[in-house]
């Protein structure tokens, strides 16, 4: 696909939730790479706007209040302020870092709902929804759990399952419950606003899968035309809650705007905030449309997988609706980063959290963004270990690239004074081969970037390192000194000419990379500061970056190695913390394990509505990809019909065939996994969690009625 030229670019990283710290696997999906795009573009001079900000209005910032005993805001406060202290100290080079409860996000949500409203390209309707009847709420989708239909995943959230990333909608979750209360949900109506994307299935089919198939990553392809084949229906952009943005309509009190809607709306009105800041007078209020509503701005959101349909669908069908904004270009979604082989939990506690990280490695953020990058989830799930981080440290870092800028620049102190020795005439095979291989770095580096391999990028620059490395042990400037520093005098000065050289352009090429690292290495080099207005990345690549004559500094330790010792201590803090969680378990599982108290009392008249049968078991299956149900066929004397039942991890389908139960025949039928349910057997759990049919005593016939 033909790359477009584009006079500036919006660069977007997904809004956290302000509801926790960031951790290892916020950074490798979204942050890190969406921060070395920025830096690339900024060193090829540029106009860049990268954006982010905390999100406030989702679901789990309010569960997070409710945890910890505070109010919503305290939460968002607290959290706000802890995501942006570490984003800042890590180096994130945002142009911008806003929050979505800000008066200019809330505003610009609005005039985007009521732009939309105005033209009748939202539909209101009334649809069932679920309710808490204990806590007498509807519930966000957030705050329903349940099985995952995709992977079985038994604490899948309405919106997505963590377990496998799946995207989902709560009426997809096997036996769906609340999780404020534990209780079974009901349907009631409710009137919300809704986006109708299936108008916009069409457009999205071309833009998507025909447009967008060479040059979007596969997993974001393949991930749209899934949602796509399958066929879009209207989403609803409201809901039934008391925190979020209020819908901008007479008679929609407690109607808020889905986090979904206002949260992508953050980019736009961050960088409007951007300019109202840099111009308090107004003069550049007006800014913003030449990021967000000119042809020629590039718009890329640097997101998690799990935020695909989000941001691929969603959002451009908002766009699109709107008819102002530019649409993105691309969307590089990583996959999800593990801890130690296990699913990074914020939940559970199992993360490498970055504010402790910063604390406990203290200027060493250069070596987690390293890392980070070197295992990127690009393409596929990956993993983080300690061990592998030592490694990455040790290995990589301070014995490939620090070893290597260390060496010319303690040699020229050595020889020269720190004085840079000048390149002289009759270069060897071995010189020209090093020229020739520099002048291919920067492109190479900057195709990959350019293509959002990161770690294919932080590859070349390290091979860049290790062949400075091998130049210097083939020449050995050193032996030549030792042997006769007079008559190999210019030999041994053009050999530390060119690793400096090589260093000097090492100090820019690793600066997207390892930022902190790039400005030690500067000022080594008596290079403080890079002027992109007179050395972009366009210019590297040459051996003109460094002069001979001007004085360096003296070689300082960029990596010190990482001990044993850090790494157990750092294992053993993820050991203690599997152990609380295990206890934890256990103490949840004896409080669950207690008998349920007797429930409010009930008129005879109730009982009577209750048409309970005796029904034989005649063949029983397991239901697929659902771990828990079993599919059941009974005779109840008058029919025979189908009942799923969540039972499979209690009894084997062939051991209960044949058995006489109880059923409850005139419950409503209901569809889980494809497969109409009619009725329910009834189950006694006892103390221990242990199921038992409630069944009679002696055999009777099918059908008769239990009163």
């Amino acid at each position: 696909m033909t790359q477009k030229k584009h006079k500036r670019h919006i660069i977007t990283a997904a809004l956290p939730y302000a509801n926790g710290a960031a951790h290892i696997g916020h950074l490798a999906g979204v942050y890190i790479p969406a921060d070395i795009y920025a830096r690339y573009l900024r060193l090829k001079g540029e106009d860049v706007m990268f954006v982010s900000g905390s999100d406030e209005h989702g679901v789990p910032v309010t569960i997070r209040a409710e945890k910890e005993g505070v109010t919503v805001q305290q939460v968002v406060d607290k959290y706000d302020q802890v995501i942006r202290d570490s984003f800042k100290e890590f180096g994130f080079t945002f142009d911008v870092y806003s929050r979505t409860s800000r008066q200019i996000h809330h505003e610009t949500s609005q005039e985007f709902f009521l732009k939309l409203h105005a033209e009748g390209k939202l539909q209101k309707k009334v649809s069932q929804q679920f309710f808490d009847p204990t806590a007498q709420r509807f519930l966000a989708d957030r705050l329903i759990i349940g099985t995952c239909p995709k992977c079985g995943n038994d604490n899948a959230y309405g919106d997505q399952c963590e377990n496998c990333g799946s995207t989902l909608s709560p009426d997809e979750l096997i036996d769906p419950r609340s999780t404020l209360s534990n209780a079974a949900l009901e349907k009631k109506e409710t009137e919300h606003w809704y986006i109708p994307l299936d108008q916009y299935e069409d457009w999205l089919k071309d833009w998507i899968l025909d447009s967008h198939k060479d040059d979007w990553k596969t997993n974001v392809y393949g991930q749209c035309k899934s949602w796509l084949d399958s066929g879009l229906h209207p989403r609803a952009v409201t809901r039934d809650l008391d925190w979020g943005i209020q819908v901008p309509l007479p008679n929609s009190e407690g109607k808020v705007m889905y986090v979904w809607f206002d949260a992508p709306i953050g980019y736009i009105s961050a960088t409007k905030e951007y300019f109202k800041e840099k111009a308090p007078d107004g003069s550049l209020d007006e800014e913003w449309k030449k990021y967000w509503q000119s042809e020629d701005s590039k718009l890329v959101h640097f997101i998690g997988k799990d935020n695909i349909v989000f941001h691929c669908i969603m959002f451009p069908s908002m766009l699109k609706a709107h008819g102002e904004y530019v649409l993105p270009e691309n969307v590089p979604a990583n996959e999800f980063m593990n801890l130690e082989d296990e699913k990074i939990s914020t939940s559970r506690n199992w993360a490498v959290w970055l504010h402790e990280y910063l604390r406990e490695f203290e200027g060493k953020q250069d070596v987690l963004r390293y890392a980070l990058t070197a295992d990127a989830p690009e393409t596929s799930d990956s993993n983080f270990t300690w061990e592998g981080f030592q490694k990455r440290n040790n290995n990589e870092l301070a014995d490939n690239l620090g070893n290597f800028v260390r060496r010319p620049v303690a040699l020229t102190h050595k020889y020269y004074g720190g004085v840079v020795p000048p390149l002289n005439d009759n270069l060897t095979e071995d010189d020209q081969a090093l020229i020739d291989a520099l002048a291919a770095y920067p492109k190479k580096i900057g195709k990959a970037i350019e293509e959002y391999k990161f770690r294919e990028a932080l590859a070349q620059v390290m091979d860049l390192s290790r062949m400075g490395n091998q130049y210097l042990q083939k020449t050995s400037p050193w032996l030549l000194y030792k042997e006769d520093k007079e008559k190999h005098a210019q030999r041994i000065e053009t050999i530390l000419h060119l690793s400096l050289q090589v260093a000097a352009n090492l100090a820019l090429l690793c600066e997207p990379f390892l930022p902190f690292t790039a400005e030690k290495l500067r000022n080594m080099l008596n290079r403080p500061a890079w002027n992109p207005n007179c050395m972009t990345w366009q210019a590297m690549g040459g051996i003109d970056i460094i002069n001979a004559g001007q004085t360096i500094e003296k070689a300082i330790v960029l990596f010190e190695k990482i001990e044993d010792k850090t790494v157990k201590e750092q294992l053993d803090k993820l050991a203690a913390t599997k152990q609380a969680n295990a206890a934890d378990q256990k103490e949840a599982a004896t409080t669950e394990a207690t008998l349920e108290p007797i429930k409010d009392e009930i008129v005879f008249d109730d009982f009577t509505k209750l048409d309970i049968r005796v029904a034989t078991i005649v063949e029983a299956k397991k239901v697929k990809k659902a771990d828990r149900l079993l599919e059941l066929t009974l005779d109840t004397g008058v029919d025979t019909r189908t009942v799923l039942s969540g039972i499979a991890q209690h009894f084997k389908p062939e051991d209960i065939v044949g058995k006489q139960v109880c059923l409850l025949a005139n419950l409503a039928p209901r569809k889980m996994k494809g497969i109409e349910s009619q009725g329910m057997v009834l189950m006694a759990e006892d103390s221990e969690g242990n199921l038992k049919f409630v069944s009679p005593t002696d055999a009777v016939n099918n059908g008769s009625t239990v009163r």
